[in-house]
């Protein structure tokens, strides 16, 4: 019964938006092979998932590690089924100033946001590309349209998938593989806690329901868009707005938002 039903897979999908991500893609038909670092929810969320009758693969992976992306694409490999979809979500952040936080955070924002992203897209667009189907879709960031004061290397990194994302759409727009980037602005997910950011004024902002912008997010692959900027009426405004604004306001302006202790009360 699950053998007619397309495959996709979701990185970072124990919580937050790529958990989300993976509900909604059961919901539409899917079954999925699913993944993150941290193995307890993981299993609950794959759990969770499984009572509507979807197969659940889990790999529980740091995808920082080379051998486990690579476990990762086994995994998928020994399905025997084609990947439909494959979003890549894992994702982590460091707020703080560059002259203060630690340079093996940093990395690790590198291996993660890039280079596994840079990695898993490798394993898996060539055999979409030798199919001539299938959809990609990653996990950018409105913060990638702005440089990130406090958050050097993070907007770095999303700014990075939205080039990456953007140039292979190029090169593939004589096929039928597409490749989406979404475009998240604060969410409420764990992110700003796990990036020490809790005493930041985004930190403590009222922020997106993470089913929207899954929901929207996979409303854009589906219909083959380039990008979304997803969440609130807020945050899409928020992405207009930076179209237009000079790299000097917007990193000002993050500045704001983002400064260790600005969410204190004054």
């Amino acid at each position: 019964m699950t053998d007619v039903k397309p495959l996709a897979l979701v990185t970072g999908a124990s919580s937050g938006i790529g958990l989300e991500l993976a509900r909604q893609l059961a919901e539409r038909g899917y079954d999925l092979v699913v993944n993150a670092e941290e193995d307890t929810g993981l299993q609950q969320a794959a759990l969770e998932i499984r009572t509507s009758g979807t197969a659940v693969h889990t790999v529980q992976a740091d995808l920082r590690d080379y051998d486990g992306v690579e476990r990762l694409v086994t995994t998928v490999a020994a399905t025997g089924r084609p990947l439909d979809v494959a979003v890549l979500n894992a994702g982590v952040g460091r707020g703080g100033a560059f002259t203060d936080t630690d340079l093996a955070d940093e990395l690790g924002i590198v291996d993660l946001n890039v280079r596994s992203t840079v990695h898993l897209t490798k394993r898996v667009v060539r055999d979409m590309a030798a199919r001539d189907e299938g959809r990609i879709l990653i996990t950018s960031s409105i913060a990638s349209t702005m440089p990130g004061s406090y958050q050097a290397v993070y907007n770095a990194s999303k700014s990075f998938l939205q080039s990456f994302t953007l140039a292979l759409q190029n090169e593939l727009k004589d096929t039928r593989v597409t490749l989406t980037s979404l475009m998240p602005g604060p969410t409420d997910t764990d992110f700003f806690h796990r990036a020490d950011m809790d005493d930041t004024k985004v930190g403590r902002s009222d922020k997106d329901d993470p089913a929207q912008v899954a929901h929207q997010g996979l409303d854009a692959l589906f219909a083959g868009q380039d990008k979304v900027v997803a969440g609130s009426a807020k945050t899409k405004a928020r992405g207009l707005a930076d179209k237009v604004l000079p790299d000097r306001l917007k990193s000002e302006a993050h500045r704001r938002m983002a400064e260790p202790g600005s969410g204190d009360a004054t």
